[in-house]
């Protein structure tokens, strides 16, 4: 068996060799990331936020092909139409980053405090889990909302968006992956599985 990948058939093998590739990058990631401070997460955020804007044009026309394939394949005026990365949804995504950024940070919060017999005090304490992997459906914005969230929860995430929606994934990843490094944290705590 054999997957495409950037028009290049790979034996199933190399297909399993990217994954792991991918994951372990995505492992290297979520150590920094898991000690990222607030302000770092939050600055990687606004510069995701400020990407977003001035990548409109790329971004868009990535999208352009996407919507063009999903016509020539027939899908339907509403998949198309949840596939659109219109200015307006260009500009929730902006919004809805920037309202990540402004949430409190989980990474450390205490829940659940009580007092044991003994006199010592137990409770919950947040934290990253790690590496999250994360399928779904061909809506662009769900990758930039996995992607905020990830980075706010200073964990690492693989997405894997559906293959209607490729070529405005691999835009919007490489947006998230610019913003990560202008704010010195590591590109492959965001990852999109490049092939579908």
């Amino acid at each position: 068996a054999a997957i495409t990948y950037e028009g290049i058939l790979m034996p199933e093998t190399s297909a399993r060799e990217l994954i792991h590739e991918i994951g372990t990058a995505a492992r290297r990631a979520s150590r920094i990331t898991a000690c990222a401070s607030t302000e770092k997460k939050n600055a990687a955020l606004e510069r995701m936020a400020q990407a977003l804007m001035t990548r409109r044009d790329v971004i868009q026309a990535a999208n352009a092909v996407d919507l063009a394939n999903a016509r020539s394949e027939g899908l339907s005026a509403a998949f198309v139409d949840r596939l659109a990365v219109t200015d307006r949804v260009l500009d929730q995504m902006v919004t809805g980053v920037r309202q990540i950024a402004e949430l409190a940070d989980p990474v450390g919060g205490i829940e659940n405090l009580r007092p044991m017999p003994s006199g010592i005090r137990v409770g919950r304490m947040r934290g990253p889990l790690g590496v999250i992997a994360m399928i779904y459906e061909s809506r662009p914005n769900v990758t930039i909302d996995a992607a905020a969230l990830a980075i706010k929860s200073g964990n690492a995430v693989i997405l894997r968006g559906g293959h209607e929606a490729i070529e405005t994934n691999r835009a919007l990843a490489a947006v998230v992956s610019e913003a990560l490094a202008d704010a010195a944290l590591p590109a492959d705590a965001v990852q999109l599985i490049p092939t579908t």
